[in-house]
């Protein structure tokens, strides 16, 4: 390790989703390898680094109170943003005072070398203006890998495989902030899966911008099917876990592959965005609601206890009532087991952004919060389903350490609480399920109770 800078601390606040999660711990590990001292956001640190979120509206806002935030609690900090609200508005974080450092996309695997221009009699603090590294994301190519170091500190740590996007939905602005899908050689992803087992890790999540193009880019091309299949073959990790994974790329064949497989988690989270061919064909999605609603059904006839999360947008332009209602009759006619639910928020620089016919945003409200009722009764109705069969867990840490309480993660991601010592933790235990408890009936928050069989 280089101890060149190992007087000044660090930390990194991340907004966002799974891939931005996984960046994060790369960025974590990185700058401790250059020697910098890793501490809690909760503690005062020479240099604040805001890992951004920008994928809709409301991210976007909450991307500029965390930079603000972080400079009021640490006023003598270097501040570094990065992530894709930095890619893609690097000129309205500048007009933010005390911004140090703004980082794109491409530059995000090189934030040591950046800092690396702290003289060690000056400090960070020295640096007032903000330096701007950002390049054009539509030209990046390379797929930047990390180490094994890089998985954080999950039980269950994020692989990325696969980054940017090639699908330009008409609301979305994650294309504009991520670019041209690329993929991690499939070798590269054979060794990181051994790599992290050889660690201790019993799981890992593969996980992308647009994971079901893994491959297309590569030469050869290649796809996630194969990927999947040669993982199982090749390595001997007893979870594999899918991110997020649109519907016309989750084939026949990878359904089967985790029908057929013990290690391939029995769980699948499918966004819909609108059960109403009219607004999918608007959205730019490439699916219709009739091949969404036979993909679920058969996912559910093969593999009936598969947890099946969905992902939908509520209120976009030209959505009518009888738009509307055709989203939700058809989930809720569909075995789902949980959902989550989005307002449309404009984006600038989507297609989406200039849409006629807005819906209201109390009209929107009152959709998303249907939509959010349903979502909780249907995750109970699965969750009750689960009351008295014995399950796998994967335990992950302390619920309640007073009362020797540990949580963990059945296969099909249910949450399960179980009673048991500490050394059983990272381990896979067998558990019978005795009770559904709510942690918040409002917000659907809720676990499965459960005692320990065996480890």
């Amino acid at each position: 390790m280089n101890t060149e800078h190992k007087n000044f601390s660090f930390t990194v606040k991340t907004l966002g989703c799974k891939v931005n999660q996984h960046e994060a711990d790369a960025i974590i590990a990185d700058l401790e390898d250059a020697g910098f001292r890793y501490v809690s956001p909760d503690e005062k640190s020479d240099i604040f680094i805001i890992n951004t979120c920008t994928v809709t509206g409301r991210a976007a806002m909450q991307a500029r109170q965390a930079i603000r935030r972080a400079i009021r609690r640490n006023p003598d900090a270097r501040i570094v943003v990065t992530g894709c609200y930095a890619q893609t508005e690097p000129d309205e974080i500048g007009k933010i005072p005390g911004v140090h450092h703004i980082v794109g996309q491409s530059d995000k695997h090189r934030i040591s070398r950046l800092l690396r221009a702290v003289e060690t009699g000056g400090g960070p603090r020295t640096f007032t203006k903000p330096v701007k590294a950002i390049s054009d994301i539509r030209e990046t190519r390379h797929f930047y890998p990390v180490s094994t170091t890089a998985m954080g500190k999950r039980t269950r740590p994020y692989l990325k495989i696969q980054d940017g996007c090639n699908a330009f939905c008409t609301y979305c602005i994650v294309p504009y902030a991520r670019g041209r899908s690329r993929s991690l050689a499939i070798n590269d992803v054979i060794a990181l899966v051994e790599g992290i087992h050889g660690a201790g890790y019993l799981e890992t999540v593969l996980t992308g911008i647009h994971v079901g193009c893994y491959g297309t880019d590569l030469n050869p091309p290649t796809n996630l099917y194969h990927l999947l299949r040669r993982i199982l073959e090749e390595t001997g990790i007893p979870r594999i876990r899918l991110s997020s994974i649109e519907p016309l790329e989750l084939t026949s064949d990878i359904i089967g592959l985790a029908a057929d497989s013990i290690r391939f988690c029995h769980h699948f989270h499918i966004p819909l965005q609108s059960g109403d061919n009219g607004i999918l064909h608007r959205m730019n999605r490439p699916y219709t609601a009739e091949y969404y609603r036979d993909l679920v059904r058969t996912i559910h006839r093969q593999i009936p206890d598969c947890g099946i999360g969905s992902d939908v947008l509520s209120g976009f332009p030209g959505e009518t009532p009888e738009a509307f209602e055709n989203t939700f009759n058809l989930l809720e006619d569909l075995p789902i087991t949980y959902l989550h639910v989005f307002p449309f928020s404009p984006r600038k620089g989507t297609q989406a952004e200039k849409f006629p016919n807005r819906v209201s945003s109390s009209v929107i409200k009152e959709r998303c919060h249907a939509l959010r009722l349903m979502g909780i009764r249907k995750k109970k109705a699965f969750f009750e389903k689960q009351v008295g069969k014995r399950v796998e867990v994967l335990i992950e840490g302390n619920s309640s350490p007073q009362h020797g309480r540990l949580k963990g993660m059945t296969k099909n991601y249910i949450p399960v609480r179980v009673r048991g010592p500490e050394r059983i933790k990272n381990q896979i235990v067998t558990v019978e399920i005795q009770d559904m408890v709510f942690q918040n009936i409002e917000s659907g928050s809720m676990y499965l109770d459960g005692f320990r069989v065996s480890s």
